[in-house]
């Protein structure tokens, strides 16, 4: 496995700490293991929704956090109140824990669980002073010339 060593990286970028923080957390994010699967989609052209498949977590084991453009979903199952003889157990119903990294304007509008899926929806709302603006060209007065006496000026040639 290789690791990249970043230090040489925050010695160059004076003022960039978030980018090499949020480099830096990348990196370890593609470290983490794949479960549970998830889907990340583009819904409308400032929506998202992302789709974790957590088949045998209710609500009550699901937990969703937002915390400075941090998404962090978790999940925790009970402890099964009867003792099960399983002959074959393929159905993953351990903890996990999964982050998303979140652009900024990007807020949690909402979360549902259905048929296993855990879909939560994001929108991006960029704030008026930062959506883009349309810049109209007026046409600039032009100057007069300014008009210089004939007279005044031979009267200055003379003195």
């Amino acid at each position: 496995m290789a690791t990249n060593d970043l230090n040489p990286l925050y010695r160059t970028l004076v003022g960039f700490d978030r980018i090499a923080n949020l480099m830096d957390q990348a990196a370890r994010l593609d470290a983490a293991p794949g479960y549970p699967p998830f889907n990340v989609e583009q819904v409308g052209e400032d929506e998202f929704r992302i789709e974790l498949a957590v088949a045998g977590f209710s609500q009550d084991d699901l937990t969703i956090e937002f915390k400075q453009n941090l998404l962090t979903v978790s999940g925790a199952r009970k402890a099964p109140e009867t003792q099960r003889n399983y002959l074959h157990r393929g159905i993953a119903e351990r903890g996990f824990e999964r982050r998303f990294g979140l652009a900024d304007h990007v807020r949690v509008a909402g979360a549902k669980l259905e048929n296993g899926l855990l879909s939560i929806d994001l929108v991006r709302e960029l704030p008026e002073t930062l959506k883009p603006r349309k810049i109209e060209i007026g046409a600039t007065k032009p100057s007069k010339p300014k008009v210089v006496d004939a007279g005044a000026a031979n009267d200055i040639e003379a003195a």
